[in-house]
């Protein structure tokens, strides 16, 4: 005790400090997810004209993201043109060794388990994600989130609970956008741009498009938009620090959300398909 007393080990005590915080913020983080999973119910039987306000603006946006059509052409463009890619280098790739006639196969597996999916992830956290916690931070930061816990409306409930869940309902017709967008690019691209037939194409797509793969699709991208929203609230709920810890706030995540749809990803691979991929033919 002396010797700590005395101010030795003073990286070692603040090793152990940082290690502690961090310990407390990850409980403390799990405490808010839970407390605003569990709110969820509450929300949509007390609060559905709020749910229903804020389904609309994550699928079309409100003031200047409104103009070019929200989330939904946002994503809807990132997957197109991600699929557009896809083709164009799977084409280009395999005619180097004389089977681009698989192209098709690429679209139908690529597609659908790894690129709509975390592209997807990545535009829900450009977008609805970073607009909830500017949202929530700047509440936060001017007191509104107090003032409503002295109106006795708790703030979880309808601050962050019917965020997570217009969130999981627009996910679903926002994500059926993508997956489309990313095969009419995938196609477009192989049989207009680099002219191949279009019923060779049209095999190998409907040979390796599992119906299972696409159900297991839209259950990784329902995972990815919660884990985006509980992520973002979290920052925006605790934000701290004026305009600029609002700022930090956003940075800090969007970070951690694209870990999150990474990790997700990740995790929904290796839990369905394994470590081989799990190659099988439609029917």
């Amino acid at each position: 005790m002396a010797l700590v007393a005395s101010g030795r080990f003073v990286r070692t005590r603040r090793r152990l400090s940082r290690a502690s915080r961090s310990t407390d913020r990850v409980g403390e983080q799990a405490l808010f997810f839970w407390r605003a999973l569990a709110w969820s119910p509450r929300a949509l039987l007390h609060y559905r004209r709020e749910v229903l306000r804020l389904i609309a603006e994550i699928s079309m946006g409100t003031g200047a993201l409104a103009v070019i059509g929200g989330t939904v052409v946002i994503v809807g463009f990132l997957t197109l043109f991600t699929g557009g890619t896809i083709a164009v280098q799977g084409f280009s790739s395999l005619g180097n060794i004389g089977v681009e006639a698989l192209t098709g196969f690429f679209a139908a597996f690529i597609n659908v388990r790894i690129a709509a999916p975390v592209i997807a992830g990545i535009g829900l956290a450009a977008t609805i994600g970073a607009g909830s916690t500017a949202q929530l931070g700047a509440m936060r930061v001017s007191e509104e989130i107090d003032a409503l816990e002295s109106m006795a409306i708790p703030s979880i409930p309808y601050l962050v609970s019917t965020r997570v869940m217009a969130g999981i309902i627009a996910i679903v017709p926002l994500y059926s956008l993508a997956v489309i967008a990313s095969f009419v690019a995938s196609r477009f691209a192989t049989v207009v741009l680099n002219g191949q037939s279009g019923g060779v194409y049209d095999h190998y797509f409907t040979t390796f498009l599992i119906p299972t793969d696409i159900l297991w699709s839209f259950v990784q991208a329902i995972v990815m938009g919660v884990a985006v929203m509980l992520i973002h609230t979290y920052y925006g709920y605790n934000a701290s620090g004026g305009p600029v810890g609002v700022g930090v706030a956003v940075g800090n995540a969007v970070r951690a959300s694209l870990i999150a749809v990474v990790t997700v990803t990740l995790l929904i691979s290796l839990a369905i398909y394994g470590q081989s991929g799990n190659f099988n033919l439609s029917g």
